[in-house]
């Protein structure tokens, strides 16, 4: 059967502004985190460290600094003598992250939606009009900026610490993965139903229907990741084969 699926074109480079000395340690980790996140540094490529202080107008302290963060985060590995590297999660790895992903947001549906206030579902409902916005100038950075702050929120609104916690810990590990699979125009549409069924589920405070629709969101998610991993792989096959 022929794939009548269309590819979303890969963002381009982000163009980031020098950082300034206010905040300088943070400013070195978010700009880092953003461009493993959008793919711009991929997994497995080796972090030019000289190339790195240029692009973003820091020296090498605050520079190696931020590695230690994201190193802890599960972003990069560092190896003595050999520098560091973006992070490259196997296949197993990964099948098993998002599952575990899908339980804690499940749960945290579930909690959120006995928690919840009504000013929060309104906000989140916000954020959501301005996700699809994005997604109509396939604004692909845009879009996953206001869906992670949605799934960031219905997190907090489980009012649960210790859930809150092991939740932005796995899931560091995982948004890089997690705005990849949005890279197919109708994994992305599907992607964005599954929000506006969460929008209801906020709405009635139906913690099942909500903490199911969560789980499926994320294997949906994984499913799309896998596929697109086995197809790069495939690609590879072939084109080492011609050579």
């Amino acid at each position: 059967m022929q794939n009548t699926e269309t590819s979303v074109a890969p963002p381009a480079s982000p163009s980031f502004p020098k950082i300034g000395r206010q905040r300088l340690h943070d400013a070195v980790v978010e700009h880092m985190r953003a461009l493993i996140i959008e793919g711009v540094l991929a997994p497995g490529v080796k972090l030019n460290e000289r190339m790195l202080c240029e692009t973003l107008g820091v020296s090498r302290t605050p520079l190696r600094e931020a590695f230690k963060v994201l190193c802890a985060e599960g972003l990069i590995d560092i190896a003595p003598n050999r520098g560091a590297t973006v992070t490259r999660m196997s296949e197993t790895e990964i099948r098993e992250t998002f599952e575990l992903m899908g339980g804690l947001e499940a749960l945290s549906g579930e909690l959120a939606c006995e928690r919840i206030t009504s000013a929060e579902v309104a906000e989140i409902k916000a954020i959501h009009y301005a996700m699809v916005a994005c997604r109509l100038r396939n604004d692909l950075p845009g879009y996953y900026a206001h869906n992670r702050e949605i799934h960031d929120r219905i997190s907090l609104a489980a009012r649960n610490s210790a859930l809150r916690e092991m939740y932005v810990l796995v899931n560091r590990r995982l948004q890089a993965l997690r705005f990849r699979s949005n890279h197919r125009k109708q994994k992305w549409d599907t992607a964005l139903a599954d929000h506006e069924e969460m929008i209801k589920a906020l709405e009635l405070r139906d913690g099942a229907m909500m903490g199911a629709i969560l789980r499926k969101h994320l294997l949906d998610k994984r499913d799309a990741v896998m596929a697109i991993l086995q197809a790069e792989a495939a690609a590879s096959d072939v084109s080492m084969a011609s050579e």
